[in-house]
Parts: C-alpha cells; structure tokens; sequence
C-alpha cells in the first residue's frame, strides 16, 4: 500500500510541552504513523522546553517575514526517537517560559494571533510549491484553532491537501478583522464561507470551512459537535460538512500505560495476576495520607479541576462519601473555588478525603493503578484518555456518555455481563444525583469481589493502542488526497 507524506503541525507536544490531550496525541499518533511507514513531519514552536531538549538542532531553512505581522523566523530540523520534527524558531514569539497560551498572569498571551498566525502560515508553506525545504507533503494535518488557519492559504494559495483535527471546539481563536490583512490572507478570504465569523477573524471556523477533510478525537464528539449544546455555535457549518467529518477515536500509548512494567508502581500486575493490585492500593493510601482501608473502595480522579469535568458535582457529594462507604484521592488543578472546596473537604474527611493539587506524571500512574474506581463525570468530553488508562489498569471507570466516553466505557448490567463487554459504570444522565447512584451502584460491585474481577478483566482486555487511530487516518489522508485531486 502506498504510504503518504504528512506534515503534522500542533502548537504543543508531550512531554515537552503539554496542556491537554493534545499534546499526547501529538506525540504518539505520528510516532504510530511514522512506524507504518509514512514520511512525516512534525512541525512546532520551538519554545524554551524544545531548545533545552534538542540543543543540537540544526538550522534547515531562513524564512522571510511572510506577512505585514509576521516577523522573519527559521526553520531546523531534530529528531525524536527517529520522529522527524521542523521547530520553528522565532524567538520574539516562542522564546517564553510556562503555559504556550497564557502568561504567568492567567491571561492570553496578547499577540497569539501572530504567534498561531505565523505557525498556521509556516504550515501552509510547506505544503506548497514553494516550500524551503525542497520537501513538499501530500498533506497538511493541523490540529485545533491554532494550526487551523493553515488551511486557508492552502485553499486560497493553492498546495496540499489538508485535515484539520477539532480536539475541543469550544476554543475558536477569534481576532479582530485587522488581522485578517496583517496577517497575509486575501481580500477574498473576508466571507462567511471564508475565515469570517460573526464579524471576527476566526483560525478554527477557517479551519472548518476551508480543510478538504475534517476529524475529531471519537465518533461520539462528531455527533455531538453537530447538535447546538455540542456545537459553540460551529454546529451549522459542521453539519453542512457533515460529510467530510470523521470521528476518530484517540489511542494511548500500550507501552507507557502498562501495569506490567510500569515502573512508578508499588507492585507489578496483570489481568491473570489482579491480587497484586492491592498493593498498589495500599501504597497509594500511605502515600496520600488515607486510611488503610480494605473494606471501602477507592475512588480516583487526575484531571483539571472544572465544571466541564463535572467535578462542581463530585464536590457536592463530598461530605456523603462516608455513607457508601469510600474514599477520595484527587490530583489536579484548575477552577480556585473547585481547588479550595476540595481542600476543605479534605480537612473535614482527614483518612477518607486526599487532595494534591497540580500535576505529577508518577502520582498519576500510581492513582491509575491504587484507585478501585476512576471518576469522569465529565459534561463533555471529546475523547477522554484517562477511562482508557484506567481501563487498562483494572480500574473499572465511573463517566458520563459523552463524546469518547461514551465510546469506550460500557455500563455493567445484565446483558453487558453476559457478553462479556460491561467494564464501567455509565450516569443516568447529567445530574447530582446520578452522579451519586453510579457511585452507589460500584461501590455494590465493589463489595462483590466476583463481579469486579469480571468487569476488571473486561476492560483490561479491551485495545486502545494507537495503531487503529493510525490506520483511520491513513485511510482519512488518502480519502482527502482523492478528494483534493
């Protein structure tokens, strides 16, 4: 089968820089495509983390200033574990400490439209004939609104095809009209079925009109994106595209994520060895300061601490948890009333309630593996990685059906049980109290040590390797290089 040339362009990608699932998928979904053989390239800012990891980067090409806002700025080449990457070097731009979004104030960095400009518009580049590099791919894959306005120089300049990968469309990147000639873009782009959106400039509405293909993180959030709630406004467009759009859902990474080998934890396990797991279990309970119960379960969240997450609901329940019986650990960060409430209850439930805010990749496995029980209330959720994590870890996952969960966590009830596909718990609906009768009904299933060891070796038996993604988007690149033609 003939393979493909990609260039991948992503504003983040882990571990260097990450915020999101975006930067996961960044770094494994072209890895996965590189494996199969596909020439690809990765293309990114080179921000203060990337310098520091690939100190000897070479320069590869001088880019002059392509646009009235755009500076001049130069491409060079690195590579990481044989994934080819372009960093684009521009160091008034990239050359800045923390979040690549916000500044240490909280607050978007104010010139991001010529930040993601000058990435959208590098991207387009080197899709075109004119790419510096004498390379020149097949297609151009951008994700999200800040690589999304490549797509309009490339229909409107002429190059590459171009997919363009919707991980949460409720950020657009919208700038005022100015920006549209400052930016470089013609006179002919200003038009609803163009880059204008409600009278702004807008890199993910561009993205969407404009891509010859799009995708999203599962099948669920395609559905989903084109209904008002879902849709942050975009739902008319999506569904008048309705038939470039392609639910994909993301993969993990079989090798990171493995209880087997997994260096961070107390103990190693498998689905055949699951008695090793309450190692784990007690480890983590030491670890955050719980008691060392074993008759109660574990409930475990790693996750940004918001609404959208559902975790308002989770806080709720707080002061209940002693009535399941169960315990809480959460690792995270994010809404400062959510955080404080959180810290509260842990200082009201000293032994039942632990809280660490911030992010520790180590702490997360150890949550994956010594949690009974994972919570993702989430109110929406694109795609969702850490119920496939918990998955494979024997940690049956609590959520809500919404976009990848929805595609991945199977309710446990009779008929689930019976063929053998039940691995999670799945809400009612959005609510308080469902939230709290799902929490109710796996603290039942906890209790019944036969039952859990059944749905544990369900989930732990299901394949969210990167591989399938890798093949859908294949399928997907050749599917928008016949379209293009």
């Amino acid at each position: 089968m003939k393979t493909t040339s990609i260039l991948f362009a992503t504003s983040e990608m882990a571990p260097w820089v990450k915020t999101g699932g975006l930067g996961d998928v960044a770094a494994a979904l072209p890895a996965a495509l590189h494996r199969a053989g596909n020439d690809i390239r990765v293309l990114l800012p080179h921000y203060p983390a990337l310098r520091q990891a690939f100190p000897q980067a070479t320069a590869v090409a001088e880019l002059p200033a392509l646009a009235p806002a755009l500076p001049a700025a130069r491409l060079l080449a690195a590579e990481a574990d044989g994934l080819p990457l372009l960093l684009l070097d521009c160091p008034p731009l990239y050359d800045r400490p923390g979040n690549p979004y916000v500044g240490a104030d909280g607050l978007d960095w104010p010139d991001n439209a010529i930040r993601f400009g000058l990435l959208s518009r590098v991207a387009a580049l080197l899709g075109q004939a004119a790419s510096p590099l004498g390379w020149q791919p097949d297609v151009v894959h951008v994700n999200d609104w800040q690589t999304a306005l490549a797509a309009a120089w490339l229909h409107y300049e002429g190059g590459a095809a171009s997919v363009v990968t919707v991980h949460n469309i409720a950020f657009q990147g919208c700038f005022e009209e100015p920006l549209r000639a400052a930016l470089g873009l013609p006179e002919a782009a200003w038009r609803f079925d163009g880059v204008e959106y409600h009278g702004l400039l807008s890199f993910l509405k561009a993205g969407l009109q404009l891509a010859t293909r799009i995708s999203t993180v599962s099948p669920s959030y395609a559905r989903e994106i084109q209904d008002e709630a879902f849709g942050y406004g975009l739902a008319p467009l999506l569904r008048h595209r309705r038939e470039a759009l392609h639910g994909i859902l993301n993969g993990i990474d079989p090798v990171l994520w493995n209880p087997t080998t997994d260096p961070a934890l107390a103990a190693p396990y498998a689905a055949n060895r699951l008695a090793a797991k309450r190692a784990n279990k007690l480890a983590l309970q030491q670890e955050m300061g719980l008691d060392p119960a074993t008759d109660r379960p574990l409930f475990g969240v790693v996750s940004r601490l918001t609404e959208q997450k559902g975790h308002d609901m989770l806080l709720a329940l707080g002061d209940a948890l002693p009535e399941l019986p169960a315990q809480l650990v959460i690792l995270g960060s994010g809404d400062k009333a959510l955080e404080a409430g959180f810290l509260a209850l842990a200082e009201k439930l000293p032994g039942q309630v632990a809280v660490k805010l911030g992010f520790d990749e180590t702490l997360a496995h150890r949550i994956e593996a010594g949690a009974d029980c994972f919570l993702m209330p989430s109110r929406f959720e694109p795609c969702g990685l850490n119920q496939m994590y918990s998955l494979r870890y024997g940690t049956p996952p609590l959520v809500q059906a919404t976009g990848g969960l929805a595609d991945t966590v199977v309710d446990v009830n009779e008929a689930t049980l019976a063929d053998k596909t039940a691995n999670g718990f799945v809400m009612a609906d959005g609510s308080t109290d469902a939230l709290w009768q799902a929490m109710q009904r796996a603290t039942i299933a906890w209790l019944d040590k036969r039952l859990w060891l059944r749905i544990q070796q369900n989930g732990m038996r299901c394949d969210f390797s990167w591989h399938h993604a890798a093949n859908d988007y294949s399928r997907l690149y050749r599917d928008a290089l016949a379209a293009h033609r």
